[in-house]
């Protein structure tokens, strides 16, 4: 006869060794969406609760901001996916920025002092695209004079904020054709790397660069000593 099984003693502990239910995951994507709304959601909480506070709250502005937030929030998905749609992404979330940043001044009621800051997006959103440049010497050269002219048109929405403010007085002094002259300065130290690879098309593109260089150098010169 078998001996009894011994009786299990109150309180002990029983290991559970069933398998454990595997946790929920979602695709990467689904987080990249969530991820971006999210964050366009805070930016018009906070630029909201911000135009409240100041008493400057125009709410049909909301029709311009809201939009703009979604716009960035779908270029921010795509950005971080990566791969073929990045650039897709970028060039979206750029746009959603502008129209987002319109409707924070339209709501805060600040676009009389910050209309530059709508001078600089573009001209910034320009110099990003030089994250994509091509791997052709004579593509990139061209890209590079376009990202550098967009450069210095950043520059000039600077100065405009700067004087907005009066933070900078420039008197009776022609600044905008410094910003020429650098233009022209920027575009010919690109033709002269545009020269340094051999190259099929490299004398016409170093041409083509030095050429509006030139003429824009000596036209902000001219500017810079008065008409």
């Amino acid at each position: 006869m078998a001996p009894a099984r011994p009786a299990r003693q109150a309180g002990s502990m029983v290991a559970d060794t069933g398998r454990a239910t595997p946790r929920r995951t979602y695709p990467k994507h689904t987080r990249h969406w969530v991820t971006s709304l999210a964050a366009a959601g805070a930016a018009v909480a906070a630029t909201t609760s911000v135009a409240q506070t100041a008493g400057r709250f125009h709410w049909w502005a909301g029709f311009v901001l809201i939009p703009g937030a979604l716009i960035g929030a779908a270029g921010g998905a795509l950005l971080a996916r990566g791969g073929g749609r990045a650039f897709a992404g970028y060039v979206v979330g750029c746009v959603g920025l502008l129209v987002f940043t319109v409707g924070a001044l339209l709501m805060t009621g600040t676009m009389g002092e910050g209309w530059p800051v709508l001078v600089m997006l573009p001209c910034l959103a320009g110099v990003g695209t030089y994250l994509w440049r091509p791997t052709d010497p004579l593509a990139r050269g061209l890209h590079r004079t376009v990202a550098l002219l967009a450069l210095a048109g950043a520059g000039v929405g600077v100065a405009l904020m700067l004087i907005r403010h009066r933070l900078v007085d420039p008197g009776e002094t022609h600044w905008w054709g410094g910003f020429v002259l650098a233009a022209g300065l920027l575009v010919g130290g690109n033709a002269v790397e545009v020269a340094r690879h051999r190259m099929p098309y490299r004398l016409q593109a170093v041409t083509l660069l030095l050429g509006p260089a030139v003429v824009a150098a000596l036209l902000g010169v001219r500017m810079l000593r008065g008409w």
